[in-house]
């Protein structure tokens, strides 16, 4: 694959012989973030998602955004979904709705998706104890109209190149294999040499859990290490931050990576 248009076919492909092997008739839905979390913020190929949707009409299938992490602003938008050009049938979304100060879920159903709901000879018997809790409510309801009130997508959206610019200075650390992100949504894949080596099942271990902690502790910076697939530490900064700050939160994870590096027995430069 030398191309993105090649990686998008390629991946496109996969996805419709995946159904092919399954049998359309047998898939309901498909479920994929805008931006995959694990493995550290993959962004998608430039026509992928418009492709899925094609794929999931072709075939009847129901198209859902994961945007728990990607929903309401990380990536500047409500719904990162938007971004991509893709109207998904269905939304499901987090923690983002109420900014983490109150517990709350919710899925955001297309019209043809909740049609049927509303016959007169259907029930929907799904329920839960906190269902619609007043608090979480009022909290999500305040939580968005301080979001339009104080321009915070908008925030994120001015600064969004800004923040891609700093961090992918940090490629002239040995251990930075790859940058990666968009919106404030970011990761650093890291590497045991030049060649890219990836770190094996021990070596992840030293870096991630024995390493990285206390790292991320002394540089006052809250950020997560993963290796569900590369090796990454990931950064998702308030929305709310201003270039100055997001300076910073670069600064530190720099000096991060150098403690990290001078552990692992790695040049910091």
């Amino acid at each position: 694959i030398d191309t993105e248009a090649e990686h998008t076919a390629f991946l496109l492909d996969e996805l419709d012989a995946a159904i092919q092997a399954e049998g359309p008739d047998t898939v309901a839905m498909f479920i994929a973030e805008p931006v995959q979390n694990a493995g550290g913020c993959f962004q998608p190929p430039a026509g992928y998602w418009p492709g899925v949707r094609a794929i999931c009409d072709r075939y009847g299938i129901l198209l859902v955004a994961d945007e728990v992490i990607t929903g309401f602003g990380r990536l500047g938008e409500w719904f990162a979904s938007t971004r991509f050009d893709v109207a998904p049938d269905a939304i499901t979304v987090a923690k983002g709705l109420t900014s983490a100060h109150a517990p709350m879920g919710a899925v955001l159903v297309a019209d043809h998706v909740a049609a049927p709901l509303y016959e007169a000879t259907r029930t929907f018997p799904h329920g839960m104890t906190f269902g619609g809790h007043p608090l979480c409510s009022a909290i999500a309801l305040k939580s968005i109209e301080i979001f339009e009130r104080e321009g915070v997508l908008e925030n994120v959206r001015a600064n969004e190149a800004y923040l891609g610019e700093q961090m992918r200075t940090l490629s002239r650390l040995p251990i930075v294999g790859d940058v990666r992100g968009s919106g404030y949504f970011w990761a650093v894949e890291l590497v045991r040499d030049a060649e890219l080596t990836r770190f094996d099942a021990d070596e992840r271990e030293e870096l991630l859990r024995v390493a990285l902690p206390p790292a991320l502790y002394q540089a006052g910076l809250v950020a997560r290490g993963d290796d569900r697939c590369d090796t990454v530490v990931q950064v998702a900064p308030p929305l709310v931050c201003d270039r100055p700050l997001l300076d910073e939160l670069v600064d530190r994870l720099g000096h991060t990576l150098e403690t990290v590096s001078k552990h692992m027995h790695i040049p910091a430069a």
